[in-house]
């Protein structure tokens, strides 16, 4: 191509600011999240609907309800996990408050992995480079990666109001629910924008926005959880919960996020004119020119690419450990009154006993958020085979089996040690408010681990997808996002025997208080080992890349 023909399209760039091919690269990029976008939007509506037909059908009059919310405006527990329930104490009002924070929350996390995936990931791989060698401008990715960002968001919202509507429930409440989740998403597309720009590698662009986001959610969790409500104004996931929706609506609040995007935008703009394409703002330390004995092997490396991942969601399993441990003895007062709640939380904890119940239910959903842990971990291989890293460590003395088998043996390990903190934490509380912590301390910490071949299934699965479709790798969330649906929405929605059966969580024995029985345990770990060995035998035989 000539110079000549060249100039037409530099101009054409310098024209539209910067900002030319933002609307191509936004059509690849939705292109590109046809399945992940999709799977996070499905999950958020199927939350919404879930919640609301509960609270709808779940209490018979609305002194049932009153008695339920002001169960959980008296645990502080409980305040810290979903906040406060406000005025409004109808099915509406009660939906909003349990679904609001949490939503909010996911809906923040699909817009960080979303915007640094179509910014720092690509600049990683070197594709953003060769997409910048075209006609489009320095500031088309991040517009573009924003731009996908939000339309998640407001998909995500837009449907969790349509169904708030299809249930009845008020218009106005429904439409600042939706809203104040799009402003938490709109929030931290930016804070991801921002983090794109200061980080180097998309792992840890990603780790600075999810601390961010941690910090936002503890921040308002210690605010509600205590007598300085006005804290939670510091947060924006706190702002999410002011907007108020079914509870007298403040659509001010609503503003806040909106002008924390224009700032949060206008930096990340101003700190990508600062750096080099494939730079961050925070340069890496240089490493030793030779490695410590500790890191010579694979597994060394899996563990050391790893362990700020693991430590991270540690922490988060500690706090949910604690807050769960504290909200056990007293959940009969939560859900005094009504009968039907007492039947669903029975149902899908499969005990009679009403805090064994809750603890089992607990112990599942501690199992689905540790399964998310293991796809990331496994996934943590198809990036380095993706990143160009695989091919010079296997072009050393290291087989392929034997670099695949460490990242796996890192993923079971962090299963176990996520577990394990859990199940101490609510031991720990839970036996010391019941006084029984010699007893109930290896009771939950058992009750927790023997969740784990479930766990390691989903991530067998994940790495079998790796090992013959590696390109599809990223479908091991989509496994994952099943098994939420069927274990938290298939009991309440009395689905068949035999779908439920499809995901492993349904045979892990329902502990604390259910008897334990070897067999489904040794099965889903006896299909875990016979999946991860055919996905390693397929890892073996196909190309690298």
């Amino acid at each position: 191509m000539t110079a000549t023909t060249l100039q037409p399209r530099t101009r054409a760039v310098r024209a539209e600011g910067g900002l030319a091919g933002t609307g191509t690269l936004l059509k690849m990029w939705l292109r590109r999240d046809r399945v992940m976008m999709p799977s996070w939007i499905y999950v958020l509506t199927a939350l919404v609907a879930s919640t609301v037909y509960s609270f709808k059908n779940g209490y018979d009059s609305p002194a049932s309800l009153e008695s339920f919310a002001r169960g959980i405006d008296g645990n502080p527990s409980m305040r810290a996990l979903y906040g406060p329930v406000l005025n409004d104490h109808t099915a509406a009002g009660v939906s909003a408050w349990r679904v609001g924070t949490t939503g909010a929350a996911l809906t923040a996390v699909m817009c960080v992995l979303l915007v640094v995936r179509h910014t720092r990931a690509e600049e990683e791989t070197g594709r953003l480079e060769l997409v910048g060698a075209a006609a489009v401008g320095r500031r088309a990715p991040l517009a573009a990666a924003l731009a996908t960002a939000v339309t998640a968001a407001a998909t995500a919202a837009s449907l969790a109001a349509i169904v708030m509507l299809l249930f009845g429930l008020p218009a106005a409440g429904s439409v600042a629910f939706g809203l104040s989740w799009f402003g938490a998403g709109l929030v931290f597309a930016g804070v991801a924008a921002v983090t794109a720009q200061l980080a180097e590698t998309s792992r840890l662009a990603n780790g600075l926005a999810f601390a961010v986001l941690a910090a936002a959610y503890l921040v308002r969790g210690v605010a509600d959880a205590g007598s300085a409500h006005w804290v939670s104004w510091l947060s924006p996931i706190g702002w999410a919960q002011r907007v108020r929706p079914h509870a007298g609506e403040h659509w001010a609040v609503l503003l806040l996020p909106l002008l924390a995007f224009a700032v949060l935008v206008a930096a990340a703009y101003l700190l990508a004119g600062r750096r080099d394409l494939g730079a961050g703002i925070i340069a890496p330390s240089p490493g030793p020119a030779r490695a410590a004995a500790s890191l010579r092997g694979p597994l060394a490396l899996a563990w050391r690419l790893q362990r700020g991942s693991l430590l991270g969601w540690s922490v988060a399993f500690l706090v949910y450990g604690l807050a769960i441990g504290g909200v056990a003895d007293g959940v009969g007062d939560l859900v005094n009154g009504s009968d039907a709640v007492l039947d669903d939380i029975r149902k899908m904890g499969g005990q009679q006993d009403l805090a064994d119940a809750f603890l089992a239910t607990a112990m599942g959903l501690m199992a689905l958020f540790t399964s998310a842990y293991a796809v990331q971990s496994v996934l943590r291989m198809r990036a380095e085979e993706s990143g160009g890293r695989l091919e010079p460590v296997l072009a050393a003395a290291v087989g392929r089996t034997r670099w695949a088998v460490a990242g796996l043996a890192v993923t079971v390990a962090g299963t176990v040690a996520l577990l394990g903190a859990s199940g101490l934490a609510v031991g720990l509380v839970h036996g010391a408010r019941s006084h029984d912590l010699g007893g109930q301390l290896p009771r939950q910490l058992g009750a927790a681990l023997v969740q784990l071949p479930a766990v390691w299934v989903v991530a067998a699965v994940t790495a079998l997808i790796f090992g013959l479709l590696p390109r599809a790798a990223s479908a091991g969330w989509g496994v994952l996002a099943a098994c939420l649906l069927l274990g938290q929405v298939g009991p309440l929605l009395k689905l068949p025997q035999a779908v439920m059966d499809v995901s492993p969580f349904t045979h892990t024995p329902k502990l604390p208080g259910g008897g334990f029985d070897v067999l489904p345990v040794a099965a889903l770990t006896a299909v875990a080992v016979a999946v991860a060995a055919v996905a390693l035998l397929g890892f073996r035989r196909r190309d690298i890349g």
